[in-house]
């Protein structure tokens, strides 16, 4: 059985299948808070026998664990709840006797708190760590950890009704459930805070609030098929569990275990990918990101005026220095892709006041772009310092070296696997940059600024045709996948130029031979598409940068395919990933790129995050990619351009879609001249379907 994840806020836990958390479990198991784990251990044991596992699973109304266990004969059944809420974890077990006679259960609970920072987990050691401590009193325990960041963490383990016995490290409580008298235990781990009791109140009231939020922003999408239909409620599902609430909204954290904090790139592509759906993520990213946007110089934090945050992390290892991801900018594309947000978000709600307050950050991303972003100054954005840099300057205690998505120290490199020195241009990076000055011009002509746009539109040609010249690989039909320090592309295929046809930055007739390469079987595996494609000197199907599928990676290419008209190329990605999703249950950060398989399902890659918030919304990019939909509020409407949609489906309804204010259901179903679109409601939203056409790429689409 898959490891079982439940998440709110800051708190996040990892189970082992029974629904417990082994020492020194697999997977990272434990439940964290502020990226510290604060159960390393959490066991019930039973006696005379252990039961069996007959289901585990999360519940569908919101993030409860559920385990059920039974007795050998079948006459003990034991159902096991458990959720997180604003920094506590509450459980519930019911434990229902079946059979006739009532026998006394000796049930034990063991748990440990080892208050290991979140890379003391993955790996990283630590020379010196703070001390532990206990306290223990008749009903509860609490476990203390004094840290060297000066910080006092505390897990505080109460139960309902009080043990029989206690110590240190475990709990013991004598039951006797009766036949129509089952018993029930109750309780709950807080961290930090305040202590709540463990009482049935408090339990139902938790609960309740979980569930409302879980149900608040329902994603309504339904189709002919039910594994689709169940692939999109999983993910919107994990998305909604991912978010965080911030003064701003909800912002979805990366992903668990790894990754559940605050990343600037995961945070935008996330929001890109469901904005045509709910806006809410995206406003919350742009603000956030607006407020934590460097201000100075800070070479440890690779902080430079208006550069966008990549990465912000609690924790004491953070705190103390012992790791560079505390708080650091390092991130080479999370600034153009902010200005991307801006303008998607912009043309989505027309939404003038937000984008009024975030004009002056805009300019000082474009400012960045244009100063600090150009090392070298030959009018591409590059990561590193102006010197040489080799691979003695690729080390992890001074952070990131490579500082696009793929961030992995040997994913970029040239074709006889030699790895490319610095400064680095990353070819998605220049597309990214050209599509956020294509529409940071947008708003600057919606807000007045004529003159302004005017200069951004002919920078972003001007660029434009810099790139042209400097990536195109003749020979392969294709985009290098970057330009080292001296100027030379690293003439390797890899799924990048993905993200090239996304910006729409590749000219028509080279976008077409991008496509051919992009679907060819080097790169597609039949699931998805490879980050390396297959016959590079570096590729490795297991390699987390260097041969792995990502799905939203492929979601991706798939909407940078339909933005040049090729919708039947984008389907074929569709349909790889929702294989996918069908065979793993949700599609997680990545799984190996071995080539599809009759009968065999994708192989998981163990490092991944599950779940993963810019996987959990690929399908809703993917949807936006067949459909070649456009959500527009000024004027409002919604645009169909070159409309696909995929056979199994059979029909699309979309319930309670918000375009300017108005709230519509869309029908899309299969006509006899093409897709049919219509509204269920009566709405004064227009509707236009344009028919295929690969001459151009669309001026705003996707997104």
């Amino acid at each position: 059985m898959p490891r079982l994840t439940i998440k709110h806020g800051d708190s996040f836990a990892v189970f082992g299948p029974r629904g417990d958390i082994e020492p020194a479990g697999p997977d990272g198991q434990g439940v964290y808070h502020r990226g510290t784990r604060r159960l390393s251990q959490w066991q019930w044991c039973f006696a005379p026998e252990e039961p069996v596992v007959l289901a585990a699973g999360l519940e569908d109304s919101a993030p409860v664990l559920r385990t059920h266990l039974a007795s050998s004969d079948g006459g003990l059944h034991v159902l096991h709840r458990a959720f997180l809420w604003q920094g506590t974890l509450y459980g519930a077990l019911r434990l229902d006797r079946f059979s006739p006679a009532a026998t006394e259960l000796d049930l034990a609970a063991r748990f440990a708190a080892d208050f290991a920072d979140v890379f003391e987990v993955r790996g990283f050691e630590r020379l010196r760590r703070g001390q532990a401590w206990l306290e223990v009193d008749p009903e509860s325990v609490t476990l203390g950890y004094s840290g060297l960041d000066g910080v006092d963490r505390r897990t505080r383990v109460a139960f309902s009704p009080p043990p029989h016995a206690i110590a240190d490290d475990r709990v013991r409580f004598l039951l006797c459930p009766e036949p129509d008298r089952p018993a029930e235990l109750l309780y709950t781990v807080a961290f930090d805070g305040e202590a709540v009791a463990p009482t049935e109140a408090a339990f139902a009231a938790a609960l309740g609030q979980l569930q409302a939020q879980s149900a608040s922003r329902p994603i309504r999408l339904h189709s002919g098929d039910r594994q689709f239909d169940r692939w999109v409620a999983r993910s919107a599902a994990d998305l909604r569990m991912l978010e965080t609430a911030t003064p701003h909204g909800p912002y979805p954290y990366a992903g668990v275990p790894w990754f559940s904090t605050l990343f600037g790139r995961d945070g935008i592509l996330t929001a890109l990918s469901c904005l045509w759906l709910d806006p809410a993520p995206a406003r919350a990213v742009l603000l956030t990101l607006a407020e934590t946007q460097a201000d100075g110089m800070d070479p440890a934090r690779h902080a430079e005026p208006g550069r966008i945050l990549h990465e912000r992390r609690d924790g004491e290892m953070g705190a103390l220095g012992e790791i560079p991801y505390a708080c650091t900018y390092a991130s080479a594309d999370a600034t153009p892709l902010f200005l991307m947000l801006a303008s998607a978000y912009w043309r989505r709600t027309a939404d003038r006041p937000l984008l009024e307050r975030l004009w002056p950050h805009l300019e000082r991303a474009l400012a960045w772009i244009d100063g600090w972003g150009d090392r070298d100054g030959d009018g591409f954005v590059e990561y590193g310092h102006a010197g040489p840099q080799t691979a003695a300057d690729r080390d992890w205690k001074q952070g990131l070296f490579n500082q696009g998505w793929k961030d992995s120290e040997d994913a970029v490199m040239h074709a006889d696997g030699s790895l490319a020195e610095g400064p680095i241009a990353l070819a998605e990076v220049q597309a990214y940059v050209y599509a956020g000055k294509l529409g940071a011009a947008d708003v600057a002509e919606s807000l007045g600024l004529a003159g302004r746009a005017a200069t951004l539109r002919a920078e972003a040609a001007e660029l434009q045709a810099r790139f042209e010249q400097a990536f195109w690989m003749e020979d392969r039909g294709t985009y290098a996948l970057a330009l080292d320090g001296a100027k030379r592309p690293c003439r390797v295929l890899a799924s990048n130029v993905g993200h090239v046809l996304f910006s729409g930055i590749a000219s028509p007739d080279r976008a077409r031979r991008v496509a051919d390469a992009l679907t060819g079987p080097a790169l597609f595996t039949g699931w998805g598409l490879r980050t390396l494609a297959a016959g590079e000197r570096l590729y490795n199907p297991m390699a987390y940068h260097n041969g792995a599928v990502w799905p939203h990676d492929t979601a991706i290419a798939a909407a940078g395919l339909a933005r040049y008209g090729l919708t039947a190329e984008a389907g074929r990605l569709m349909d790889g990933l929702f294989a996918a999703a069908t065979a793993l249950g949700r599609l997680p950060e990545l799984f190996c790129g071995f080539a599809r398989q009759p009968e065999e399902p994708p192989i998981p890659c163990p490092v991944s995050c599950s779940p993963q918030a810019w996987a959990a919304a690929s399908v809703f990019l993917l949807l936006q990619a067949v459909l070649g939909l456009e959500v527009s509020a000024e004027p409002p409407a919604l645009r169909f351009h070159s409309p696909a949609l995929p056979a199994p489906l059979g029909r699309l309804v979309l319930e309670g879609l918000t375009v300017a204010g108005e709230t519509v259901d869309v029908i899309i179903e299969p006509g006899p001249h093409g897709l049919d679109v219509h509204l269920a409601n009566d709405r004064p939203i227009g509707v236009e379907v344009t028919p295929r056409s690969a001459a151009l790429p669309r001026r705003n689409a996707p997104l």
